[in-house]
């Protein structure tokens, strides 16, 4: 499958129009802080960008980043403007053409966004085997990636690379699709399905129990939404699967539980995150508003004290005493099947 991906992103696909299903555009609208510098990007890396959610963490000023499966570079570049001159962006991509034009724009982009020099590289490679590219243990800040994990044979293997890369208290924060069930071995292999991105799309089971085996303990989904497919030919060969994009965070933090446990604490959230004045959101359960105490589990407080969101919180508590489960953290069912069947989420 690995060279019929490449084949397809790499040649059959010219720009977003020729896919045939929205399974990998992204149709949530951009946020205010956002809509100029996507309108700074060069036309040519907009008409070659397939992703099904917008991948840009909070707080990332001077960070470095790694972008696994970048493709022409859109989120890169988007990426680069808000790391900073003192930050970097890394995109690793295995599709020579895709690379070809993400590469021709660097310049450009670093004019736009008026640098000196560019914080932008790319990188050519697999995303199984991201040991074999120079990048150093423990060294990243943030890792993102857009709809690209599902194309993977072996998505354990992406999951254990990214881990070994990010510093500790790091983050994984990716966008990518997802059905509500395993993927039969007939539609697993089936070239146009696998490149639009539907059947190599992860069982969120599946997903979840992988996650944490590899590190990942407390994998957070931060938003989704159901994915139509409007080819009647290809919705015919999928039958009854029904399939989500999803946004998820995975930090890597040792210490966290298996369950979210209650330890009597909170935390303030101080309103100095400048993409989120007015409230936090860490998660599709955890929405935070400033200067408001909010009642926190173990797992939830470690997300935000061990990694680099610590200084706008002010925490309350320790772990001096247990009471058990804490019981605000969702439900068992992370996707929300009610609206499965209806048009919200994603459409170019």
């Amino acid at each position: 499958m690995r060279e019929d991906v490449k084949t397809y992103y790499g040649e059959t696909l010219q720009k977003s129009e020729d896919l045939q299903t929205n399974a990998c555009c992204t149709g949530e609208m951009p946020p205010e802080y956002l809509k100029p510098i996507l309108a700074a990007i060069h036309p040519e890396v907009h008409a070659r960008y397939y992703g099904c959610g917008l991948i840009v963490p909070e707080h990332i000023n001077g960070t470095t980043v790694l972008d696994l499966g970048s493709g022409a570079g859109l989120d890169c570049y988007a990426l680069s403007a808000l790391v900073g001159e003192q930050g970097r962006v890394i995109g690793v991509d295995m599709t020579e053409q895709q690379l070809a034009v993400a590469r021709a724009h660097i310049d450009y982009h670093r004019e736009k966004f008026g640098f000196k020099k560019a914080n932008v590289s790319f990188l050519q490679g697999e995303l199984e085997h991201l040991d074999k590219l120079d990048i150093p243990d423990n060294s990243i800040d943030v890792i993102v990636s857009n709809c690209v994990i599902n194309l993977c044979e072996d998505k354990a293997r992406v999951l254990q690379q990214a881990y070994r890369l990010l510093k500790p208290g790091g983050e994984m924060y990716f966008s990518d699709v997802y059905a509500d069930r395993r993927i039969p071995t007939a539609l697993a292999k089936d070239p146009v399905l696998y490149g639009e991105c539907l059947s190599g799309a992860f069982y969120w089971n599946d997903f979840h129990n992988t996650a944490k085996a590899c590190g990942f303990l407390d994998p957070r989904l931060v938003k989704d939404a159901p994915i139509t497919i409007e080819n009647p030919a290809l919705k015919n060969k999928c039958g009854n699967i029904r399939f989500f994009s999803a946004t998820y965070r995975l930090f890597k933090l040792p210490e966290l539980e298996p369950f979210c446990e209650d330890y009597g604490q909170a935390v303030i959230y101080k309103g100095t995150i400048a993409e989120q004045p007015h409230s936090f959101s860490l998660d599709k359960h955890h929405h935070l508003p400033t200067g408001k105490v909010f009642p926190v589990c173990g797992n939830t407080w470690r997300m935000l004290a061990d990694t680099r969101f610590k200084p706008h919180f002010e925490f309350i508590g320790n772990w001096d005493t247990h009471y058990g489960i804490f019981d605000g953290c969702g439900t068992a069912l992370p996707y929300d099947t009610q609206t499965a069947g209806g048009e919200a989420g994603a459409c170019c």
